[in-house]
Formats: structure tokens, sequence, C-alpha cells
């Protein structure tokens, strides 16, 4: 016969056996409330220790440990989980402050930034831990992000100027966003690529062939978002004053036109200025110095490298043409929408000012 338990017998009143019941039979309750509430239904049945165990599947410790909470706290010590001490212990902040303060000082002489398991070894900490530390305050000392603060004395002027142009554009007017996008390489493989399968990617050659090189120059039409491109060898005042002349073959004569366009040496030359004197009608408005990315075309470039440049194989200056006015093409057929511009002339000049703050606070400091 096997050795009888040394616990105490549990008996269940009505209550706790209805209570128990109504455990296992709701459908919202957590299974492991239900298997606890079953082992001590079969204890409070008269069930013994083996029998439960055989009926239930679960282990002697098991049993054991919600036999004693039974008796210590009824039927509500099965529906609390046992508190445990954390796993590890706090880092002392005198740690993490060094950490931080280390992360953010100047890297090695021999590193261009800070590694995680650089940190780890000069503190002495797990890697583990100083990846915490790091992603807990928000340090990325392996990132590097850019900008430009512009240093054009009319930049405010220039802002709204070119902000009302978009947000309220002259009745009757036609408002255009124009600027070249250069250095557009044709490049080729020198095999052909392996097409994409289950489970394995498409792959190319690593070296390529140079097939020429294009600039495409580009309007948009604010109101449409509608763009006329055309592909030149060069990007000279002589190639921008033949685009112009042909952007103006669609528009209805003697209608205003504003431009907008970036500093660059073939807007302003001589004889772009003679070209306007020959068009009351056209107006210049030129974006800070700096400040390209306020012109909308820009936005219309990056799509264009994303979606059809990147990683493209051109056999021939020819066909990346091809490809361009293609996705010119689909673009004014399919994805064309009036542009919106959603920040304040206000919010750009605010953040233009911080931006020339901090660089004296810098430069005060040295």
């Amino acid at each position: 016969m096997g050795r009888k338990s040394t616990r105490q017998e549990i008996r269940l009143s009505d209550e706790d056996r209805a209570r128990l019941d109504e455990i296992m039979c709701h459908p919202r309750s957590p299974q492991k409330h239900v298997w606890r509430a079953r082992i001590i239904l079969e204890l409070g049945s008269g069930c013994g220790l083996v029998a439960t165990m055989r009926r239930t599947g679960m282990s002697k410790p098991t049993v054991w440990r919600w036999w004693d909470r039974f008796l210590a706290e009824g039927v509500d010590g099965l529906l609390r989980d046992a508190t445990r001490p954390p796993g590890k212990k706090p880092i002392p902040e005198d740690r993490v402050k060094a950490a931080i303060a280390l992360a953010m000082s100047p890297p090695p002489e021999h590193a261009r930034h800070w590694t995680v398991r650089a940190l780890a070894r000069r503190l002495g900490m797990a890697v583990s831990t100083m990846h915490g530390i790091l992603r807990d305050n928000g340090l990325r000392p392996h990132q590097v992000k850019t900008f430009k603060v512009s240093r054009d004395p009319r930049f405010e002027i220039k802002v709204r100027d070119v902000v009302g142009l978009y947000v309220d554009p002259p009745d009757h007017a036609v408002v255009l966003s124009v600027d070249e996008k250069t250095q557009i390489q044709a490049l080729g493989r020198t095999q052909e690529p392996l097409p994409m399968k289950s489970g394995h990617a498409e792959t190319r050659t690593l070296d390529y062939r140079r097939n020429g090189t294009t600039c495409l120059l580009a309007a948009l039409d604010v109101a449409t978002g509608k763009v006329v491109g055309q592909a030149v060898a060069r990007h000279r005042s002589e190639e921008f004053l033949a685009f112009l002349d042909h952007v103006a073959e669609d528009i209805a004569p003697e209608t205003p036109v504003h431009v907008i366009l970036d500093n660059v040496s073939s807007h302003k030359s001589a004889e772009v200025r003679e070209w306007l004197k020959d068009r009351p009608d056209w107006t210049f408005h030129f974006t800070p110095t700096s400040a390209s990315w306020m012109n909308a075309v820009e936005g219309f470039f990056s799509k264009l490298s994303r979606q059809r440049l990147k990683d493209a194989v051109f056999d021939s200056l020819d066909e990346c043409i091809a490809a361009i006015e293609g996705y010119i093409a689909h673009h004014n057929a399919n994805d064309a929408r009036p542009f919106r511009w959603s920040r304040k002339p206000e919010d750009l000049v605010g953040t233009w000012n911080r931006g020339h703050q901090k660089l004296q606070e810098m430069a005060s400091n040295e």
C-alpha cells in the first residue's frame, strides 16, 4: 500500500464546490485556473495524491503546491500567481550615467564611432546590458543623420513666397515646380541576372557596364501633379531654356506662369534673364539657398529613383531614357495628384532660427 499523505485532507463546502465548478465551466476562465480547480475538486472528492495526479495529468509538486495553497487561502488563492523576485538586479544608476556619458563622448582615435562591444569592454559590462542601456535612452552611436541650415539672408522672405504659391496660388495662373535630376546612369550587368524563385532572391553580378549618362529636366504642375520631362545630355542654360520653350507649348498665351526653382547657375545666367525679358508673363521664384527640398518636383524625383531607377538594368542609354519616359507617362495617367503643402512658414522659419542658434552656441563653446 502507498504511504498516505500527511497533508490535511481537503473538505469542500457547498460554496467552494460551486465556485470551483463555475471556474471549470466558464468559457473565459484561463486554462491555468481550470486545471487548478480540477485538482482541488479531485482532492475534495476523496481522491488521493496518486489518483489526482493520474486524473489531472499533473506532477506531484504541482498537486502539492495547489493543495497547500487552497488550504492556506481557499479558492481565491487558486486565482493568484505567486510573486517572484526579479530575475536580474537593476543596474546601478551611476553605471547607467557612466554608460550614457561614454556613448556620447568622442570615439577612440582608431574608430569613427563607438560600438556596443567597445563600450561594454571599456566599462566592464555585458554586451546585452550595454545594448539595453543604449536602447532605453534612445542612443545610436553608429547612426549619423545629415542636416543643412540655410545661410540665405532672405530665407524667411523666400519661404513665404514659395509656400504662398503652394497654398494660395494666384487666380488663373500656372504654378510649375522645375528642376534637373542629373547624373542618371544607364548601368548594365556583365552577365544576365538570375530570376527570383521561391526561397531565393533575384541575383546579379557585382560588376557592371556604364552605358552612358543622362539628365532629366522636369516641370511639375502644382495644380494637377502632372509632370513634363525631357532627357538631355547636358544641363546648361541652353538646354534649360529649350525645355521651358517645350513646356510653354502646352500653356495658353498670356497665361501668368510662376516657376519655382533652385539656385543653380543655369537658372540665373544672362541668357535666362534675357529670355525672361521677352516673356513678361513668366516669373521665377527661387527657393532659399540649401533648401531645394522646398521644390515640389523633388518628391517626384525621389519616387522615380525608388520605383524605376534603383537597381534597374539598362543595356543602353536609349533603354534608360525610354524607361524614364514610360514612368512619366504612367505617373501622369495614374498617379498625378494636386500637390499639397502641409508645413506653415512660421514653423519652417522657427526651425531655421533654432538651427542658427544651436550652431552659434557650439561655435562659442569651442
